[in-house]
């Protein structure tokens, strides 16, 4: 049994590397989020060289999302996600695009009406540990690099949990723990040395970059997003790691 995340029961948690009072961490999320909006997808290619979109189609390979599914994308951002998921469950399905960040929310929503995914998609502003939807809802919950920026992750897979049908999935892409020791210094400097240096040229904001490269250290490895997804009552969960545990997938069952 994993003990509860700081700040979840308790008055302050982790922003990056810095303790904050509990209370305020959405807020400084957001402030991070609502800077970086106008340049996130150009600054997610830069960072990733491109890799995050084959992460992101594999993620939805492995979804194996049906035509007709009803589907919930949390901290959708921009899109990418809601995109290929609107795409694959048609005409007869739905994709909720969701984000706390209204920002975000704007972004991705403009961009969805630009592009037009052949599939049913909604719009909504939502915090996902008070998801607002009634249970057994959806055939699928998705969230992409957002748990990690969620306050209390345990309640936010209990709700992600909880509006998924019986049978449905709950999956989660996230940076994770670099398997590979020979290359932590070398992810580690570019982690903290060149990608605040990028966040300043491109979106002129180090300081959010330098937050991102701090949250994924202080997310829960494989090992440990397991064992809380298994805490929030998912079973079969199953645990696929890419570019040596770098980034992972991570998927369970609502049973």
């Amino acid at each position: 049994m994993i003990e509860p995340e700081s700040g979840a029961h308790n008055d302050t948690t982790h922003f990056g590397f810095k303790e904050v009072p509990t209370a305020e961490k959405v807020r400084l999320v957001g402030e991070v989020f609502t800077s970086v909006a106008s340049k996130y997808d150009v600054m997610n290619d830069v960072m990733s060289a491109g890799m995050h979109r084959l992460w992101k189609r594999y993620f939805l390979q492995i979804a194996e999302v049906s035509v007709g599914a009803h589907c919930l994308d949390l901290a959708g951002g921009t899109g990418d996600i809601s995109k290929m998921l609107a795409n694959a469950v048609g005409s007869d399905g739905r994709v909720v695009l969701s984000d706390i960040n209204a920002a975000m929310l704007s972004s991705g929503r403009d961009r969805m009406l630009n592009e037009a995914p052949f599939g049913r998609l909604e719009f909504a502003q939502i915090n996902a540990e008070a998801i607002p939807f009634k249970s057994k809802s959806f055939d699928l919950v998705t969230i992409a690099f957002g748990l990690r920026n969620v306050t209390d992750k345990l309640r936010a897979l209990q709700e992600m949990r909880r509006v998924c049908k019986l049978g449905g999935r709950v999956m989660v892409l996230e940076f994770s723990e670099l398997r590979v020791d020979a290359l932590k210094p070398l992810y580690d400097w570019y982690s903290f040395k060149v990608l605040p240096r990028m966040g300043k040229l491109i979106a002129n904001d180090s300081e959010s970059y330098q937050y991102l490269a701090e949250s994924i250290r202080k997310h829960p490895n494989q090992a440990a997003l397991k064992e809380l997804m298994e805490q929030a009552g998912l079973e079969r969960v199953s645990v696929h790691n890419l570019l040596g545990g770098m980034v992972a997938i991570h998927s369970g069952y609502s049973v």
